[in-house]
């Protein structure tokens, strides 16, 4: 996954995350983090295998790497942070090395990944929009009670 360290590599990448980091310092929910977006890889990735959807690990790794670094450009310019995640991703995916329609499909699933609609896709965009949900321990969580989300959205038990 040689285009995916690249990503990790990326002067870009690195300075969103970098930035993320300070505005989230004192950030009592879920961060936005390296964690995080590993999390998300993971868990896409096994799905993806149990699911026998066929998706690139590569693709899969892109977009959960790249789906929340925006965050800081929603922080600090009120980008909402999917589309501020695919402005930055679009240059980033480019300069890794990524053809026109791999970096569409990636790019599509960041701009989807808080879609309600793509919750049940069998597709990229779908796996990462499911998984970013349930990269949330909220079970574990020593604010859960402070958390603007809903019971219904919260991971309130272990699920396979």
């Amino acid at each position: 996954m040689e285009r995916v360290d690249q990503i990790c590599r990326h002067p870009l990448w690195i300075e969103s995350v970098n930035s993320i980091r300070i505005l989230e310092q004192q950030r009592i929910f879920c961060k936005h983090n390296i964690p995080h977006f590993l999390d998300v890889a993971r868990l896409a990735w096994i799905e993806n295998l149990e699911q026998g959807l066929g998706l690139s690990k590569e693709l899969i790794y892109a977009a959960a790497m790249l789906h929340d670094i925006g965050r800081h450009l929603q922080y600090t310019k009120q980008i909402p942070h999917d589309k501020g995640s695919a402005m930055l991703a679009e240059e980033i995916l480019s300069d890794c090395g990524f053809n026109e329609e791999e970096r569409e499909q990636v790019l599509s699933a960041i701009l989807q990944h808080r879609t309600k609609e793509t919750k049940t896709e069998n597709t990229l965009a779908g796996l990462l929009y499911r998984s970013d949900k349930k990269s949330r321990a909220c079970l574990f969580c020593d604010v859960q009670n402070d958390c603007n989300w809903s019971n219904e959205k919260k991971n309130l038990k272990l699920t396979v």
